[in-house]
């Protein structure tokens, strides 16, 4: 098992999630994500809209307990930076933050580089699979993937056919996740880029 955040999160077979937006009237408020079969709510992601503060959000379990606070990284060198970084933070026993990945969302205003993929690698000294992922394909659109460095797709986002039959809709979609790979992990990504599309992570 690939585990990141935790082993709980970690299943022996494929696992298939829904994420769901909060309401608009709720401005920045997040999504939650449930278990495409029993409906359990399995995560909440909290906005800026929630928390107050931008560049920053927060992965909660279904009983709302926090799994992972990611924020982008400011500061001058930052703002200089051709690659903006975002890291997600777990808590260990003792409530530090620990470093469990960071995603590199490239400035595709610069006119010296051409559009890059979005890069995401584990940080965590404890991970031994492999580290390096980039987003595949267009989040927007609800049709992308997170691939590894040999290509192997990990977990891949999609229309939920139903929902499209019924109304066409970018707020309710599904995540597929491999067997073995840490969904706690995955969700967190999906949340950066949420916010990164201006989704209801944003205010």
């Amino acid at each position: 098992m690939a585990v990141v955040v935790s082993k709980v999160y970690c299943s022996n077979s494929e696992v298939v999630l829904v994420v769901r937006s909060r309401p608009p009237v709720v401005n920045g408020g997040g999504f939650i994500v449930t278990n495409n079969y029993t409906e359990n709510v399995v995560f909440k992601v909290d906005g800026c809209g929630i928390l107050g503060k931008k560049n920053e959000v927060i992965l909660k379990d279904g009983d709302g307990h926090d799994l992972l606070l990611i924020r982008k990284k400011g500061g001058v060198i930052e703002a200089l930076s051709m690659q903006k970084k975002w890291r997600g933070y777990s808590k260990d026993f003792e409530g530090c933050e620990k470093l469990v990945f960071c995603l590199k969302e490239p400035n595709n205003n610069s006119c010296f580089f051409k559009k890059m993929p979005i890069k995401v690698s584990i940080e965590s000294n404890d991970y031994k699979n492999q580290k390096n992922f980039q987003i595949a394909g267009c989040f927007p659109d609800r049709a992308c993937s997170i691939v590894d460095s040999n290509g192997n797709v990990i977990a891949k986002v999609g229309s939920r056919k139903e929902v499209q039959q019924v109304m066409p809709s970018k707020d309710v979609y599904i995540v597929t996740i491999k067997a073995g790979v840490d969904q706690a992990f995955v969700i967190g990504v999906i949340a950066i880029l949420d916010y990164l599309y201006d989704g209801s992570t944003k205010c």
